[in-house]
């Protein structure tokens, strides 16, 4: 695996994890929906098949909207992170953990999907929306992406713009750069996009996932969260131990991880388990843990444990973010006031997908025109600003105009 960039000790480099993955983004519903019903609709089996609806009524799940503004949060992590190739911060070593808001996304991903999914939907018409929802905005930014990183003879001292490559920009096109751990190709074209090529693999095999668990009760659901973590972190430390005989998995496999995490914790919920999780607990559980990695990573003597928490990580980072998706999920269906479902943030969320795929663009635009800001300081956050609104604002114009219409047109009918 491609060492992920909250992993290093140094300032992110411009091919390093995109923000947050956008496949999990829902249209103007509350959450991101898979195969297109709107937040509430029933969750069932996904047949896959043709098969008959029941014959009664099943009762419709409450609206989740606050996963929409937590989203967000995640994105703009992300967005600090790479703003450290542009503005250093004195806390950039930090944000280096930015790029963990894919995790984040991916276990989102898994949740939603399964949370969301319904009787009656073909495995064709998954695939349909799935296509609408991700692929018309992402072929977009991927052109954009070619100006600003790619030249045919890319000038000297600019690390990030790379020779044109038609292999690694029609790789990009099909969104298969995310089964190559060479950076060239896995950051290839748009950096951002290898997180979609990671979840057209979930897309491929969650229809039939589904139909194997879809009978799973609470107690299924959490041996499944359970298992896949044990073996994620089993994975890698048999990596670290024996890397002669282990073989480096592509992206796709290893963040299953965080994927089939989400789609267990799903399971709990809809099967009726709704402990009573405190959100800000969860925020600060989630912080904590966060914190403790950054200090662990900087000081593993001092740390119990540190050097497995290092290498298994993304496992950590899995149930984190797993545990403050539950929370605030739990929260939303007992009916809780959270201020996650504000207009302003619920806004932000479902912008978050352009977001995610137009900011690096525009900061490396700038980064070429202007170069690096000025040396390590908190007078740098007035380009964080300037540069976030910025991005929002093009993330609004491409949500409005580009992404939206073109997937209410290419979805199909319901």
């Amino acid at each position: 695996m491609t060492k992920a960039a909250e992993e290093q000790s140094q300032p992110p480099t411009p091919g390093s994890p995109g923000p947050a993955a956008s496949a999990v983004t829902s249209d103007n519903s509350a959450v991101a929906t898979d195969s297109g019903p709107p937040p509430g609709a029933p969750v069932s089996a996904f047949p896959g098949e043709s098969g008959a609806p029941p014959a009664e009524p099943r009762k419709r799940l409450p609206r989740v909207e606050s996963l929409t503004g937590l989203r967000w949060w995640a994105a703009f992590f992300v967005f600090a992170h790479h703003m450290t190739n542009l503005a250093p911060l004195p806390v950039w070593k930090f944000l280096k953990y930015g790029t963990s808001g894919v995790t984040f996304f991916f276990v989102l991903s898994g949740f939603v999907l399964t949370w969301s999914a319904q009787p009656g939907t073909k495995i064709r018409t998954f695939y349909r929306r799935r296509f609408a929802r991700i692929f018309p905005l992402y072929f977009l930014t991927l052109v954009a992406a070619i100006f600003v990183f790619y030249r045919f003879e890319p000038p000297t001292g600019m690390s990030w713009i790379k020779p044109v490559s038609v292999t690694v920009l029609v790789l990009s096109g099909f969104l298969l750069q995310g089964w190559s751990n060479n950076p060239t190709i896995l950051y290839g074209g748009n950096p951002a996009g290898w997180t979609l090529s990671v979840e057209a693999f979930f897309y491929a095999y969650f229809p039939f996932f589904w139909r194997a668990t879809k009978k799973l009760k609470v107690a299924g659901g959490l041996i499944l969260c359970a298992s896949v973590i044990v073996l994620g972190g089993a994975y890698r430390l048999a990596l670290f131990h024996w890397p002669d005989v282990v073989p480096v998995l592509p992206q796709p496999v290893l963040h299953s991880v965080a994927f089939l995490f989400g789609i267990g914790l799903a399971i709990t919920l809809r099967s009726g388990w709704k402990p009573r999780i405190p959100v800000w607990f969860a925020f600060l559980v989630t912080a904590g843990g966060l914190y403790t990695l950054y200090y662990s990573g900087l000081h593993p003597a001092k740390v119990p444990f540190a050097i497995t928490m290092g290498l298994c990580q993304k496992e950590v980072l899995t149930l984190l973010y797993g545990f403050l998706i539950f929370a605030v999920a739990s929260r939303d269906i007992r009916g809780g006031r959270s201020w996650l479902r504000s207009k302003p943030l619920v806004a932000l969320g479902q912008w978050s997908y352009a977001f995610y795929l137009v900011h690096a663009t525009i900061l490396y635009a700038i980064k070429e025109y202007h170069g690096v800001a000025g040396p390590i300081g908190w007078s740098n956050l007035t380009w964080y600003a300037g540069v976030c609104a910025i991005s929002i604002l093009a993330s609004w114009l491409l949500y409005k105009f580009v992404e939206h219409p073109l997937e209410r047109k290419l979805r199909g009918p319901r």
